[in-house]
């Protein structure tokens, strides 16, 4: 009888323990937890009014755009708590809140927007300058919000769109494109209540802008090309007449410097060759090569065969530097846009 009971009181105590488990009450506290877990999404999308100024010598650009969020909640407004993370002068920026509280839409989720116009800023890779393609870029966060809470989601209807409109003056504009990554941190900003360090959901903008190439190429390359074609008549004055054929070479060098250094004068120091400075370069080495060649035939122009002896020469010269620099030219483009 003992035993019985015994197994009795068992039997009752595991019933119990079973309708416990499978109660609404451990089940809503799952649901909670597992809700808890999951981060808030918020749907991100943008509108690009206007490209103002693009300054490469101090890496900025001025953008005029909207940005509307939606997200569900009313204990939190992304729309507040977003900063932009690539602002260049802060003091020359404007934030302008479209609503004075969010506004619901009919699925029931919160919406707002704002406008904003300021100046931004990326290092702009130069490599391959004049034909570089740029992306100007907004890089947006939330200020509060770690990747674990919450989350942006780009949205299927609008994303990011332009103004057909819009004009750069020397610049073609792309399609933008939006993208949203998990950004880490090496460092918990000194929070306490944060032992590690917090992923955080970063939106980017970018907006490809290219030169013309037809245009660029006959503003960039037929200066240079002149200032070449100048130095190679070098090769055609008389031997005898030194002076006026150093006199020419030396001038389509000083020429050549001016130019270089009144192009350069928009873009940025940068502690790389771009494109351009190896055309320079090229350019420098065709006349000092000619100036070489000029020096080192000025002793053997007494005699008059030794003048014609030197002009077949300086024909052989003049056409073996032009094909020479020609070809070096095409290699330094191919490699610098194949790269």
């Amino acid at each position: 009888m003992q035993v019985a009971r015994r197994l009795a009181a068992r039997l009752a105590f595991a019933l119990a323990l079973a309708v416990l488990a499978f109660s609404p009450v451990r089940a809503g506290t799952e649901a909670t937890a597992a809700a808890g877990d999951t981060p808030a999404k918020v749907i991100v999308g943008a509108y690009i009014n206007d490209i103002q100024k693009l300054a490469f010598k101090t890496n900025n650009y001025v953008i005029d755009l909207y940005v509307w969020f939606r997200w569900n909640g009313a204990d939190t407004n992304p729309s507040k708590t977003m900063e932009f993370m690539n602002r260049f002068a802060s003091d020359d920026n404007r934030r302008d809140e479209l609503y004075d509280e969010p506004q619901i839409m009919p699925d029931g989720s919160r919406y707002d927007i704002i406008r904003y116009q300021g100046r931004f800023s990326t290092k702009f890779p130069l490599e391959k300058y004049p034909f570089d393609t740029q992306y100007l870029t907004v890089t947006m966060e939330d200020t509060l919000a770690g990747a674990g809470a919450q989350i942006y989601v780009p949205d299927a209807e609008g994303g990011v769109t332009i103004n057909p409109n819009i004009t750069l003056p020397g610049f073609k504009v792309g399609k933008p494109e939006m993208r949203v990554v998990s950004k880490p941190y090496p460092t918990n900003f000194g929070d306490l209540s944060e032992p590690e360090a917090t992923d955080y959901s970063r939106v980017t903008l970018s907006i490809p802008v290219s030169r013309p190439v037809v245009a660029m190429a006959i503003k960039t390359f037929v200066p240079i090309m002149l200032i070449v074609v100048c130095a190679a008549l070098v090769f055609f004055v008389r031997p005898r007449h030194v002076e006026a054929r150093i006199g020419l070479g030396i001038t389509a060098l000083l020429t050549l410097v001016a130019l270089q250094i009144t192009s350069g004068a928009s873009l940025p120091d940068v502690d790389y060759l771009m494109m351009i400075d190896k055309i320079y370069l090229l350019a420098y080495l065709f006349i000092i090569v000619a100036l070489v060649r000029i020096v080192a035939t000025s002793w053997g122009t007494s005699e008059e065969t030794s003048e014609l002896a030197i002009s077949r020469t300086d024909r052989v010269w003049v056409v073996g530097l032009i094909g020479l620099y020609v070809a070096a030219n095409v290699a330094v483009a191919w490699s610098a846009l194949a790269a």
